[in-house]
């Protein structure tokens, strides 16, 4: 090749990778998002999924759009809704919820899929691994050891003379089982008999409570999509039939329930921004380890606790990350 015409190509190939960078430096990004629930009943979460995306950078309507989809806690749904996802060539996936991602992971083997949240990754199958996920798949976990035997014990620490607890979970979800297996070695620990209450449906609801408040003194309410888009039907009916009861994210309290022990959903979710980011600019999922969680918080409504005649116990108001007045 002749000296003047290899100048050329090199130049002419440094042009093309100068114009490819451009073109991704100015790409615009569509994020599909499959939720449990509706944007007004995730609004925290989105302003703090946002939030992270903006601080790298990403702004919404600029150089990137956000595809919403939501089952409404019907997980039959799943895989209708995310078939839409990979439809309209969304560059990722974000999920929340072990049955979602099951999904996401079912529907596509290419897109990239990032767990804002997922009761088990590793125990339903999702990865193949926390430190190497392998596949299209990896995030955030939402569990860790012990959290539900916490809850169990700061029943325990609101009713001292707590003989039974229902446990109101979809038994169906994968991480169902393994949640029930620790609630129930918590309760035999503190001579606490426990028994499951298992909603598959919101239209389920009004009765599982109702079952629940006859047959346990307090109820433990497990996180899944089913009891996550019903929350407030779960929170009133607990409210009418007079019930103690913990949930398994503030989301609850929030809405009016007594307490709440959790992991915080909205640093996850801001987390899940990283994982974007880092996806956007050539990780592989596969490569992208899984994280657990690192903020919990306790939360309690001292209105709700006054309207159930319940003193909350001062050690216990000392823990709290939040009073709800």
């Amino acid at each position: 090749m002749r000296r003047r015409e290899f100048i050329l190509l090199i130049a002419g190939t440094a042009t093309c990778s100068a114009s490819l960078s451009a073109q991704q430096g100015n790409k615009t990004w569509r994020i599909g998002m499959l939720e449990t629930v509706a944007p007004r009943l995730n609004a925290a979460n989105l302003e703090a999924f946002r939030n992270g995306l903006a601080a790298l950078g990403y702004n919404e309507g600029q150089n990137f759009y956000l595809e919403y989809r939501s089952a409404d806690g019907y997980i039959e749904r799943f895989p209708e809704l995310v078939s839409e996802l990979v439809h309209l060539n969304v560059d990722v996936i974000v999920t929340r919820g072990t049955p979602a991602v099951l999904a996401a992971k079912a529907a596509t083997s290419t897109v990239p899929i990032v767990m804002a949240a997922s009761g088990g990754p590793l125990t339903a199958g999702v990865v193949a691994g926390l430190a190497h996920p392998g596949g299209n798949v990896t995030g955030l976990s939402a569990i860790t050891d012990e959290l539900t035997a916490k809850r169990l014990q700061m029943l325990k620490e609101l009713a001292p003379g707590l003989k039974s607890v229902a446990y109101l979970h979809d038994m169906a979800n994968p991480v169902a089982a393994p949640q029930w297996q620790e609630l129930k070695l918590a309760g035999q620990s503190l001579k606490i008999a426990t028994e499951i209450i298992d909603v598959r449906k919101p239209d389920d609801i009004a009765t599982a409570i109702e079952t629940a408040s006859r047959r346990g003194d307090a109820i433990v309410v497990g996180n899944d999509a089913v009891t996550h888009a019903s929350r407030q039907q779960i929170v009133d009916l607990t409210k009418k039939h007079g019930a103690l009861a913990i949930y398994a994210t503030r989301e609850f309290v929030d809405a009016g329930g007594l307490i709440s022990y959790a992991v915080s959903y909205p640093d996850l979710y801001r987390r899940a921004a990283g994982y974007i980011d880092r996806i956007f600019k050539g990780a592989k999922p596969a490569d992208l380890p899984v994280e657990q969680p690192t903020k919990f918080e306790l939360v309690i409504n001292l209105a709700t606790a006054k309207a159930l005649g319940l003193t909350i116990p001062p050690a216990l108001l000392a823990r709290a990350d939040e009073l709800i007045e």
